[in-house]
């Protein structure tokens, strides 16, 4: 249950960080209004009170292991958002992030 919950949290994360940006992006690059880009901003705020529900409480690991899953995550949300077709060297590297994933979180450590 705790590999679970911590997958969903870096899920809901990726979700809150890659939005906010996206959002950000939309309101200021694509002029679509300081609208878009404040709620961006409060859905990166929300983003950073996420990790702080991680089960495990080292912080460097947490925010490292998050890095594989941001860089999958924004080539998924290019795709569903924007239409973005990753090449399979996309694939490859994002699959190379997310092994190391698992690697920093969810392999068991001795002692």
């Amino acid at each position: 249950m705790t590999v679970l919950k911590s997958i969903m949290l870096f899920v809901a994360a990726a979700f809150l960080e890659i939005g906010g940006a996206w959002l950000v992006w939309q309101g200021v690059r694509e002029h679509r209004g300081w609208l878009w880009a404040g709620i961006g901003v409060i859905a990166l705020g929300a983003y950073g009170f996420i990790a702080t529900l991680q089960p495990d409480a080292n912080f460097g690991r947490i925010l490292a292991a998050y890095g594989g899953v941001f860089v999958a995550g924004s080539l998924v949300w290019g795709m569903v958002a924007d239409r973005f077709r990753p090449d399979r060297w996309d694939v490859i590297g994002s699959a190379i992030c997310l092994v190391g994933v698992a690697l920093i979180m969810y392999v068991p450590r001795g002692g």
